[in-house]
């Protein structure tokens, strides 16, 4: 799981679940002229809340975070995992309102009952609703509104740039790190393309034109799909901020790039990327 892959709605989800688990272990009722010394219930004192509200919720905010971690979220009868996340989430703010309105169950409606001793919402209780209703709409917002789309935690930046051809030893996922052998990556001691050179032959070679295009780093903001060379409308992997991806080709506004296990594909929307 990629955790430079979460958004800032993610980031709300994910707090909106806290103060749902920190509600859970706060009063449930309230009473009036009560004393300290009573012993109200926490909300795990109700079965009806602890499955509608507080399970569910947690549950929901989950879901949401590890399908958006995920590099290809999995789905479950035809449904992203993510869509079942946002749909407990829901759930769980409808089940607090719920409560909201009648935290006695319905023992109110027992005829006879005296009004002045029925109890209402606790702290737990409202907490519980006003966490619910965040994560719910965090989670539903998230794909819509570019503010809460952007990245929970920005890529990080390279302690230097290298110069063309040259990189030093390290793993692959950033600026400069060495890259495993195939095509398309230049290595340490040979030019761009894969071909060995003598050293004598190495050292005098030329810099590419300062025309030409030259393989770089590069970072999404987003996620972005990464389509198949052919022309493929099926993606073929997903580029997730946080993580560096070698740019080398350039085929109009787009570029091939090549993700951490080999794969090259064409990244059509280059839009704010942050080069390395």
């Amino acid at each position: 799981m990629n955790i430079r892959s979460l958004t800032r709605g993610d980031g709300v989800v994910i707090g909106a679940a806290v103060l749902l688990l920190i509600a859970s272990f706060l009063d449930l009722y309230s009473f009036d002229n009560v004393p300290d010394s009573v012993d109200l219930p926490m909300l795990w004192g109700s079965g009806p809340v602890v499955f509608s509200v507080v399970l569910a919720g947690i549950i929901g905010a989950a879901l949401v975070v590890v399908s958006r971690g995920l590099p290809q979220a999995p789905k479950v009868a035809g449904i992203e995992l993510g869509q079942f996340g946002a749909a407990f989430t829901v759930f769980a703010a409808w089940s607090a309102l719920g409560n909201i309105f009648d935290v006695t169950g319905g023992y109110d409606n027992i005829e006879g009952t005296n009004s002045d001793f029925l109890p209402s919402p606790g702290i737990g209780m409202i907490l519980a609703l006003i966490a619910t209703l965040l994560m719910a709409a965090a989670a539903i917002t998230t794909p819509l509104v570019p503010a809460l789309k952007a990245a929970l935690l920005p890529a990080p930046r390279p302690a230097a740039p290298q110069p063309y051809g040259a990189q030093p030893p390290g793993g692959y996922g950033y600026p400069g790190a060495q890259q495993p052998g195939g095509y398309g990556q230049p290595q340490p001691g040979q030019p761009y393309g894969g071909q060995p050179q003598p050293q004598q032959a190495q050292a005098q070679a030329p810099q590419p034109p300062a025309g030409d295009f030259s393989p770089f780093w590069f970072a999404v903001p987003v996620p972005r799909p990464l389509f198949a060379e052919d022309g493929s409308p099926t993606p073929i992997a997903e580029l997730a901020p946080g993580t560096w991806y070698l740019a080398v080709e350039q085929r109009g506004a787009a570029l091939v790039a090549q993700t951490q296990d080999g794969r090259r594909g064409v990244l059509q929307d280059t839009s704010g990327i942050q080069r390395g």
